[in-house]
């Protein structure tokens, strides 16, 4: 773990990044991609130690209120954040100045938080998003094998419907011949449905290789899938865009599913995470944040 001072901490869009790598260790990830041009090793986390004066000043001088998004390429709740509470602290600032929140993790950690995002989504809107692909336990542990396991996220998601909390899922990505079936699929769905969540990311079933993520994939195979690394070879090349073979029969099964349960589906839950709701304008206590 290393500390740097960022130039900035809000995209064009509003989104923001506390860290730079991960240490969950799942083997599909994308961001390991030599495209995003990370010189470091990807476990040797990057801190962005001037997180907090950066948003601060960002959102006190922001002419309209809007939702912050966090967690699109580095999770929020990986295991340094257990110490360091970097988010936590960010989320207190999103809070006092009444912002919304659309924050994606795989992490059980963000239930320490709760009370947080429980605080913002009464000011304005708090959106969580919590990524589930495998509902078999032993096989999520080797796919994700240094973070909560899909059950235990599931339970995340019924303690955000029982404080009313909306929630969004990430089923994707699919591994074809290891969790593209309709057990699943279907386990998964099962789970959404009790825990009441407002929509789903799909988009297909499949998953997406680039050079620096296919090499940590194989290197995983060989650990733990015997043979796979060469039936993804043989089968697929170098494609980026890699499909189950099963994929129509399992969107037949997705779309119905999401149809017959009134769920929002990919394009819908972003346009429903970005809109900041009207309320009556939250209006901060005046005074300085002490970080």
């Amino acid at each position: 773990m290393h500390f740097v001072n960022a130039k900035s901490i809000l995209s064009p869009q509003n989104g923001m990044n506390l860290y730079r790598g991960c240490t969950h260790g799942c083997i599909y990830c994308d961001s390991r991609s030599l495209c995003y041009h990370n010189p470091i090793p990807f476990e040797d986390i990057e801190v962005k130690q001037n997180a907090l004066e950066l948003l601060e000043n960002r959102l006190r001088c922001k002419r309209e209120k809007c939702m912050i998004g966090t967690g699109a390429m580095c999770d929020p709740y990986m295991h340094c954040e257990k110490d360091l509470r970097l988010t936590r602290r960010c989320l207190e600032i999103i809070d006092h100045y009444g912002f919304g929140l659309a924050i994606q993790t795989k992490s059980d950690l963000i239930m320490r938080d709760i009370d947080l995002l429980e605080s913002i989504n009464k000011k304005s809107k708090c959106v969580v998003q919590m990524t589930l692909t495998t509902y078999d336990e032993a096989l999520c542990r080797k796919i994700e094998p240094n973070v909560c396991t899909t059950h235990r996220r599931y339970e995340v998601l019924k303690e955000m419907q029982a404080r009313g909390i909306p929630t969004i899922v990430w089923m994707t990505p699919d591994l074809p011949f290891i969790n593209d079936t309709e057990e699943n699929l279907k386990g998964i769905l099962g789970y959404c449905k009790d825990a009441g969540v407002k929509g789903i990311i799909k988009f297909g079933f499949g998953v997406t290789l680039r050079e620096g993520d296919r090499e940590y994939l194989y290197k995983c195979f060989d650990r733990d899938f015997s043979g796979m690394k060469e039936r993804y070879q043989k089968t697929f090349g170098y494609a980026y865009q890699v499909n189950s073979p099963n994929h129509w029969q399992l969107w037949k099964i997705f779309s119905n599913f999401c149809r017959e349960n009134q769920l929002l589906v990919d394009n819908q839950c972003f346009e429903y995470m970005h809109e900041f709701p009207k309320k009556e304008e939250y209006q901060p206590v005046q005074g300085e944040l002490e970080f």
